[in-house]
């Protein structure tokens, strides 16, 4: 199916199985195990000699067709769905990774994945360097014989610098490591960064997979057989599960994912374009923008400049919390992705726990603020901000 339709339809129809009931709605499995016909049917779906569901804590058909769906829509042979975005980057850094292995991670990805890379996963041998997202020299520079993985988020969380996806592949492939790419703020239906060489891509379903801020999710997409022979291990045993209800919401996200994406982004080239002409706003983070300083490869590795607008206020810290204090509409939350608009200020709060060095080196500053643009009216949502500015 994914090479025969477009995307619109892989959203509504891909992945779909139904029951002798010959539903037309995605079914609901909400059962924590199977039952089997004999006890030589167990033992043969436990050992793999035969196909079939057996535990919702790494096989639910709800999930499988959530997880067939994503495939299809990123070009991938396999999907692992995982409890958040976070636990499929860490189910994928588990399966992959060994005591004594290097990483090489943009610098300008969320906060939780710099204290994984940089905290966690440290105390257990793996290494990480932290560079630039946008000057490819720093990530050759940065190999070592042991690198094993790179890591990139693009465009990026909260400044949307953009990665070149095909350029950073081919260094790692020289290097030998894999590239797995964070692809939560544009989603499939904006960028596809296994057609641009990537190894794997990763999701917060959390956000634009599900669209309206409902559940937590996450997935792991690419070739079958690192994602089965290697992730899909790691989630059996350790168990980071997708539970089914939420892969059913997701499943039911992804049917409207493009037509939210394109209409999110066109509201956030429109804001993006008024707060450019705002007084009091030092500069305005859009790839739509021509002043973005990737935009030309934004358009060429992008559909759309995606829905996030982050820009700096005259004034620091005072002048974003007076701004974000200020709105009536707009939501205060850290999430994103949700069509309802929501602000937030990143550097105390999903860039907070991480060091002040750590921030400066990220270009995040304390007059950060950061729009995820829903789809509210375009009106409503100036006289808002408006009113803080």
């Amino acid at each position: 199916m994914k090479d025969t339709f477009e995307l619109a339809t892989l959203g509504v129809r891909a992945g779909q199985m139904r029951t002798e009931f010959h539903e037309n709605s995605e079914a609901l499995f909400l059962t924590s195990s199977f039952v089997f016909d004999n006890a030589q049917q167990a033992a043969a779906k436990f050992s793999g000699s035969e196909e079939g569901f057996i535990y919702s804590r790494f096989s639910n058909p709800t999930v499988s067709m959530m997880q067939e769906r994503l495939a299809a829509m990123e070009g991938g042979e396999a999907c692992v769905a995982t409890a958040s975005g976070m636990s499929a980057i860490l189910a994928m850094s588990m399966a992959l990774l060994r005591a004594g292995d290097h990483v090489v991670c943009s610098q300008a990805v969320f906060g939780a994945t710099v204290q994984l890379y940089a905290g966690i996963l440290a105390r257990f041998g793996i290494e990480t360097s932290f560079v630039s997202p946008v000057d490819v020299g720093d990530w050759e520079r940065a190999v070592r014989p042991n690198t094993k993985l790179f890591f990139l988020e693009t465009p990026s969380n909260p400044l949307t610098e953009v990665s070149d996806i095909a350029a950073i592949a081919a260094v790692a492939k020289r290097a030998g490591a894999l590239l797995a790419v964070d692809n939560c703020f544009c989603s499939p239906a904006l960028q596809r960064p296994l057609a641009l060489g990537a190894d794997l891509v990763i999701h917060s379903a959390t956000k634009y997979l599900d669209g309206q801020g409902r559940v937590l999710g996450g997935a792991i997409v690419g070739p079958r057989k690192l994602v089965m022979d290697g992730i899909f291990g790691f989630l059996r045993t350790a168990g980071p599960s997708l539970s089914p209800f939420n892969a059913w919401v997701i499943l039911k996200g992804l049917e409207t994912l493009e037509l939210r994406m394109l209409a999110q982004s066109a509201s956030a080239l429109e804001l993006a374009r008024w707060l450019e002409g705002q007084p009091g706003v030092a500069r305005v983070h859009y790839p739509g923008l021509a002043s973005h300083p990737q935009h030309a490869l934004a358009m060429r590795q992008q559909r759309a400049g995606g829905a996030i607008v982050s820009f700096e206020l005259e004034g620091g810290r005072a002048a974003a919390w007076r701004l974000i204090d200020a709105t009536r509409l707009i939501s205060i939350t850290a999430n994103l992705g949700d069509t309802k608009t929501t602000i937030t200020h990143p550097g105390t709060t999903t860039h907070g726990r991480i060091s002040p060095e750590a921030r400066a080196a990220a270009g995040i500053t304390d007059g950060l603020v950061r729009v995820a643009v829903g789809l509210e009216s375009q009106a409503d949502l100036r006289q808002d901000l408006g009113r803080g500015l």
